[in-house]
């Protein structure tokens, strides 16, 4: 029987230049028997909505063809259903589909849809004062959290110009935040840090390896603080994050949890690459809430 598959499309996935690639991924899908609907948002609200009345209709799976901010749409979408979620590559970061093994090549990711092949995978549910949704990846806030307010509220340069330009002004304003951190045993951790990452798999931000050791399926989330430190030593130290060998410097520390609180003022959180909302926070693991095609 053809495998009926919802096809969840951003067209604004690496500024549009993605989508000469959807008709041969399309074609590729058709190719092998499958049985395809195209669902395209008119904004993201637009296509999570969508995205859960297809879910709805209980197809065979539902399938993100974008990148991480995609995915993690299509997790809102999936979660708690039956209905597995397939990933086509096609943005810029797409780094929870690294993590979990998937080709990059968009048709040798097609290929990976049609064996119809699910693992259960994590989820983490993140609440921030009313709303709550789930992230795969990493929440992050901190330096980087504050980078990311800054660029989206420029409208110049374009692409990773305005990104490059909102670390510069960030790192001419920034101080060390005052944080607490509760993990679920009852440890409190408060001191001065430049930024904490709580995550589910290793990556975000086009592969930064902040939580190196992060599984998406160990039922822990990885939690990644950086102690205050002279922005001299903190930009000597961050690079090494897309290496993953920054948590052998002194001022970071890795703990593991199932449940996570963070405090701060002043800060906003970010999860899998899209605006949560200010701190607080809260992150709890969802074992195996996820059915991934891998």
């Amino acid at each position: 029987m053809a495998p009926q598959i919802a096809l969840l499309v951003n067209p604004a996935a690496r500024g549009g230049r993605t989508l000469r690639l959807l008709e041969p991924v399309a074609r590729r899908l058709r190719a092998g028997g499958a049985e395809l609907s195209v669902i395209v948002g008119a904004d993201a609200a637009d296509a999570l909505e969508r995205a859960c009345t297809a879910v709805a209709e209980r197809p065979d799976a539902l399938v993100a063809f974008g990148g991480d901010g995609l995915v993690h749409l299509a997790v809102q979408a999936v979660a708690g259903t039956d209905v597995p979620l397939g990933i086509i590559p096609a943005g810029t970061g797409n780094d929870f589909a690294a993590a979990l093994g998937l080709a990059r090549d968009p048709l040798a990711a097609a290929r990976t849809v049609l064996r119809m092949r699910a693992r259960p995978v994590d989820a983490a549910r993140v609440r921030a004062g009313e709303s709550e949704e789930l992230f795969a990846g990493v929440l992050c806030c901190g330096f980087d959290s504050r980078v990311n307010e800054r660029a989206n509220r420029r409208t110049w340069p374009p692409g990773k110009g305005r990104y490059l330009v909102a670390v510069a002004e960030e790192l001419r304003a920034f101080r060390p935040i005052p944080f607490r951190v509760t993990l679920d045993d009852g440890e409190v951790v408060e001191q001065e840090a430049m930024m904490v990452a709580v995550a589910n798999t290793r990556s975000y931000g086009a592969g930064m390896r902040v939580c190196p050791d992060a599984s998406p399926d160990d039922g822990l989330l990885d939690v990644m603080m950086v102690g205050a430190v002279s922005k001299g030593e903190f930009l000597r130290v961050f690079p090494g994050v897309y290496r993953g060998t920054h948590v052998g410097h002194p001022a970071v520390s890795v703990r593991r949890a199932r449940r996570v609180t963070l405090e701060a003022a002043d800060v906003v959180a970010y999860a899998d690459g899209e605006r949560v909302g200010p701190v607080p926070v809260s992150c709890e693991i969802q074992p195996g809430a996820l059915r991934v095609l891998t």
